[in-house]
């Protein structure tokens, strides 16, 4: 059974559906889902129904703008990427070599310093 719309899957390649490249697909649908509970939500409540669907279109204009301009401006893995530059610091500072300079091995040939990062808890290792 052949379907109206292409799905590009080929090996190694991203899914690309209607421009939309991989997770962004997830995005738009998690969205969707939201802005039909907001409807739901909404119309339980008892919100004049003209408003209440100005509100949800209005809101899912700017899902589909916003999620279209992350997925042309970022791409597969982009996103993931410009957050992860974001968290690194942009310099290290260091006042005195004393801290590496002063290094001995402790129980099982581990350095002091990697002993002393893991009994506080620093699981970055």
């Amino acid at each position: 059974m052949s379907s109206i719309y292409q799905i590009n899957k080929g090996v190694s390649k991203p899914i690309v559906f209607k421009g939309l490249k991989a997770q962004y697909i997830a995005y738009l649908a998690i969205g969707l889902v939201l802005l039909l509970l907001v409807f739901v939500m909404g119309y339980i409540l008892g919100m004049a129904l003209y408003l209440l669907l100005v509100l949800v279109l209005g809101l899912g204009a700017l899902l589909f703008y916003g999620v279209f301009r992350l997925s042309f401006r970022f791409g597969e893995h982009g996103l993931m990427k410009f957050f992860a530059r974001r968290g690194l610091p942009k310099v290290v500072v260091f006042r005195s070599r004393h801290l590496f300079t002063g290094l001995k091995s402790g129980p099982d040939g581990l350095p002091l310093l990697f002993l002393v990062l893991t009994v506080f808890g620093y699981g970055g290792f």
